[in-house]
């Protein structure tokens, strides 16, 4: 038996993910422990067949889930590993784990793995989602789940973290090519994380996760929750949509990946958004929401829009041959050469999915039999990009 970690799950009717999951980690020689919250399908003798320890607890949420997985097991090793039934160990991490010495990480508290992420058979390689590290590995009686959110568990450690960034597991859950149960399940999900919401409006609830842009994993997500929280809600999700697809290049990820990209980035949040309106509306029927008025939001865009232009106007001065030419910037600094490349490469790849032939070079994209297109921002110096066909 191995005595360096053991491995908790949680389950559901998971009859279709479970096989796949023990087999991935069957030649480590772990304990299993399993949590289960009711399953009335063959998850409960798969894991008997697997020689997994197994409790029942009603499933609440999963961070609250979890906290019940490690605190009620009797563990005799002195890591766990926290994974869900539709993840899977690579042999990469598994080769990695065999040789796993706890000896070897006495300073260390919790181990991140790197998650590949799949939907409907396709990675989701862009927008965010690669590379994407999870806290899986902790140490027993030290790791513990964070309360403090409601639906997007973490596990926290107070010591030292390391990342494996080589040390895959891959996520794909085969009930989601049925686009109803996604649709489901994100409408349970999305009750929950607007409850927490107000709750955190309320100070009913805090970070345990310290935010710091240049902490670990977590804490670099702890901090953009905070910007998140502070946006003006319904626009957000358009804007985290937006930001997803080209800044973070989410469009790369083909047809299947920009459905994705739009439900998770943008309809889900959007349904929050909606219903954490319903719940303030009940609380206090006459209140009015100041924080997100349209008129507040008239004026951030107007600072904002104003804020931009200036802007362009300046870089446009400081990157252009004159009295005030900064040679530095021109070559360094040039955000317009990278929009631009963005857009003609993103134009080429949606033109591919509907058959068309598309190739591109630093200003023109050729699409065969169909003519040229030239991205220029000639327009006054200003930074107005516009298309030029002919």
């Amino acid at each position: 038996m191995n005595s360096e970690f053991s491995f908790i799950i949680i389950t559901y009717n998971e009859e279709i993910h479970l096989p796949r999951l023990l087999a991935s980690i069957q030649n480590l020689g772990a304990a299993i422990f399993i949590v289960d919250s009711g399953s009335t399908d063959g998850t409960i003798a798969i894991a008997k067949e697997h020689g997994a320890t197994i409790l029942q607890h009603a499933f609440e949420n999963h961070p609250k889930q979890w906290d019940f997985a490690l605190k009620n097991f009797d563990i005799k090793t002195p890591w766990v590993i926290c994974l869900d039934a539709d993840q899977t160990v690579t042999p990469e991490l598994n080769e990695r784990l065999r040789s796993f010495k706890d000896e070897e990480y006495k300073k260390i508290d919790g181990i991140y793995f790197n998650r590949k992420n799949f939907f409907k058979g396709r990675w989701i390689k862009h927008g965010g989602y690669y590379p994407f590290y999870l806290l899986k590995m902790i140490r027993y009686g030290v790791g513990y789940s964070d309360l403090n959110e409601n639906m997007d568990h973490r596990f926290i450690v107070p010591g030292k973290t390391e990342i494996w960034k080589n040390g895959f597991i891959l996520e794909e859950n085969l009930k989601e090519n049925n686009i109803s149960f996604w649709i489901e399940k994100h409408n349970r999900y999305s009750d929950l994380v607007a409850q927490e919401e107000v709750e955190r409006m309320m100070e009913m609830r805090s970070q345990t996760v310290k935010p710091h842009f240049w902490g670990s994993p977590d804490e670099r997500t702890a901090r953009l929750k905070q910007l998140w929280w502070k946006l003006p809600r319904n626009v957000r999700p358009l804007l985290y949509f937006l930001y997803r697809i080209f800044f973070q290049l989410g469009i790369l990820d083909g047809q299947t990946g920009v459905i994705f990209h739009f439900l998770q980035g943008f309809w889900f949040r959007l349904i929050v958004d909606v219903k954490i309106d319903e719940i303030l509306k009940k609380k206090n029927p006459e209140n009015v929401d100041t924080a997100h008025s349209p008129l507040r939001f008239i004026l951030s865009f107007v600072i904002l829009f104003a804020a931009f232009y200036y802007f362009n106007i300046f870089f446009f001065g400081v990157t252009s041959p004159g009295n005030h030419y900064s040679a530095f910037l021109a070559d360094n600094l040039n955000y317009i050469q990278g929009l631009r490349w963005l857009l003609l490469k993103a134009s080429a790849a949606v033109l591919g999915w509907f058959g068309f032939t598309a190739v591109t070079n630093q200003y023109e994209l050729l699409v065969a039999g169909r003519g040229v297109i030239q991205l220029v921002y000639s327009c006054l110096g200003l930074g107005v990009i516009s298309f030029n066909f002919w």
